[in-house]
C-alpha cells in the first residue's frame, strides 16, 4: 500500500481562526478607544465652521476681519463652543454657541486687554444676546 502525503496542504493559505479573532478584537478595541477622540475633534471643527459661516454669510464680516475661529471642547455645559478673535481686537476673545443657531454668548479679555483697561463699551464686535 502506498501512502499519500498531504503534508503542508492542510489549511494552506488560510488564516487560523484564533488569529482572525485576535485581529478583529484588536481592531474593535482600537475603534472603541479612538471614537471619543474622533468625536471631539470632529465637533470642534463643525462648530468652528458653523460660526465662521455665520460671521461671513449672516453678519457680513470679511474673511480678512477675522483673525481666528477655534472650536473648543469645554468641561462645563455646553460642551462645544467656538472662540473668535478679530484682527482689530486681538485682546478680546468672543465666545459663540452654535448648537441650533449661532449666537454670541460672551467675551473674554486677554491679559493684554485687561492691562490696557478695555471695558465693555470699548468692544467693537460685542453683540449682547436677548
Amino acid at each position: 500500500m502506498r501512502s499519500i502525503s498531504i503534508e503542508g496542504s492542510k489549511n494552506k493559505g488560510m488564516i487560523p481562526i484564533r488569529k482572525k479573532f485576535k485581529t478583529g478584537l484588536a481592531v474593535l478595541l482600537i475603534m472603541l478607544v479612538a471614537t471619543p477622540f474622533v468625536y471631539v475633534q470632529a465637533n470642534k471643527i463643525i462648530y468652528a465652521q458653523r460660526v465662521t459661516h455665520y460671521l461671513l454669510e449672516e453678519q457680513h464680516y470679511a474673511k480678512s476681519d477675522i483673525k481666528s475661529v477655534k472650536g473648543v471642547w469645554g468641561i462645563k455645559l455646553p460642551a462645544f463652543y467656538a472662540v473668535v478673535t478679530f484682527k482689530d481686537e486681538p485682546y478680546v476673545e468672543y465666545v459663540y454657541f452654535a448648537h441650533n443657531e449661532v449666537l454670541q454668548f460672551n467675551y473674554r479679555l486677554t491679559k493684554e486687554g485687561q492691562e490696557k483697561g478695555i471695558t465693555k463699551t470699548d468692544l467693537k464686535h460685542y453683540v449682547p444676546y436677548d
